[in-house]
């Protein structure tokens, strides 16, 4: 009998080692984080449901829904400690799991200003080749690199986009958080307000200003590149009937053998330099003035044509004289880049991440961003002074402090 119950407790421990294992199920959620202020912590549940809550105590100690979304991005500008509860309504399968981020002082401070640029790809235009300064033999790398040594820090060095849809994309060496109610980083260029301006009333709005449009994204893959969804921050001149969305442009590089056609008297001197069509069935020139004999052209490009997409604000240069020798470049109220002057308020040259729209136009809420793009936003050509071209020398995080 020994025997028999002998060989039936082996069967059954062979048969139970044969079992498969069942895999534990996780939320994919942990009870505790700890994470660097400015560093954005991606929390992904591995359960699903028909509704998902984010929250987080107020002022009053009440839960305040922070996000409705299954993923949800936790970031913080300021040090501390701070409670989340996230949640599954579901009638089948609730679920509520409370966590605790502690959030750390960085090890060394962050700076404030542009600490990378991850490309530069200006459109044509009389300060291309100028500023940063192209040399025979020079790369997309390696004019990105003179970008990124131009603008990043306190060097504010200038460098130039170009006719409409030439940008440059750069980062800090953090996320910059969205700070609700507040402004979150500026851009400077160099744009000026002049003594000669048709709008008496304003006296602020005249001058020279090259808008650009800002774009943002997250790093929402963690691949530290530029390759997620883009957002346009929305400034005054999004909802104008004068404003165009998916406006989009090509540049033909002028061929070997051009002969140029001068305007007499002008200081342009080829009207039929850089032929270019948009998508609205209209064809132009980018011309060529006496006053910068360069290639327009990025000559550390290979193509042959370049094409840009965005959205085009209206003209914004006024031909004050009537014969092309003399524009004043009005500003738009707010939300673009060199469009006001490098010392107007924070208010003119800051910008908000709670302007961010979709491409739809649909408003989104960003907790922060990691990459920045600008673009020229005006298809302009003003006669002896050239196309409006966007410039830029820095750009600030208004959220770390000035040492």
């Amino acid at each position: 009998m020994k025997k028999i119950q002998y060989i039936l407790v082996t069967c059954l421990l062979i048969l139970t080692a044969c079992e498969p294992e069942i895999p534990m199920l996780t939320s994919g959620l942990d009870s505790t984080y700890a994470v660097v202020r400015m560093r954005a912590l991606r929390l992904h549940p591995e359960f699903d449901g028909e509704r998902y809550e984010w929250s987080m105590p107020d002022m009053n100690g009440n839960d305040s829904i922070v996000a409705t979304t299954r993923d949800y991005l936790f970031v913080s500008a300021c040090s501390g400690v701070y409670r989340l509860k996230f949640r599954i309504i579901d009638n089948d399968n609730p679920f509520t799991h409370n966590m605790v981020i502690t959030v750390w002082d960085e090890d060394v401070a962050y700076s404030r200003y542009i600490a990378h640029v991850y490309d530069y790809c200006p459109a044509p235009g009389q300060f291309v080749g100028e500023m940063p300064r192209y040399e025979d033999g020079d790369t997309e790398e390696s004019m990105r690199a003179k970008v990124e040594e131009c603008i990043s820090g306190t060097q504010d060095d200038l460098i130039s986009l170009g006719g409409f849809g030439g940008y440059v994309t750069f980062g800090f060496d953090h996320s910059v958080v969205n700070v609700q109610d507040s402004l979150d980083f500026k851009i400077l260029g160099n744009a000026f307000y002049a003594s000669s301006n048709p709008n008496a009333s304003n006296p602020n709005s005249g001058g020279s200003a090259e808008p650009g449009i800002v774009m943002v994204s997250i790093d929402s893959n963690g691949n530290g590149i530029p390759d997620d969804e883009w957002y346009e921050l929305a400034g005054s001149e999004h909802a104008h009937s004068t404003t165009t969305y998916n406006y989009e442009i090509t540049y033909y590089r002028t061929p070997t053998g051009h002969v140029p056609t001068p305007r007499p008297n002008s200081g342009v001197t080829d009207t039929t330099y850089i032929a270019w069509i948009d998508n609205q069935g209209t064809t132009g020139y980018i011309e060529r003035n006496a006053f910068h004999t360069q290639d327009y052209f990025p000559q550390w490009l290979s193509d042959i044509t370049l094409t840009f997409k965005g959205t085009r604000l209206p003209d914004n240069a006024v031909d004050v004289q009537g014969n092309g020798a003399y524009y004043v470049f009005t500003s738009y109220e707010w939300g673009y880049a060199d469009n006001h002057a490098n010392n107007a308020s924070v208010v003119q040259n800051g910008f908000d991440i709670d302007w961010a729209v979709d491409s739809t136009g649909r408003k989104v809420h960003l907790p922060c961003i990691d990459f920045v793009r600008v673009y020229t936003a005006v298809n302009q050509q003003c006669g002896r002074v050239g196309e409006v071209s966007t410039e830029i020398c820095r750009a600030e995080d208004l959220h770390i402090e000035v040492y």
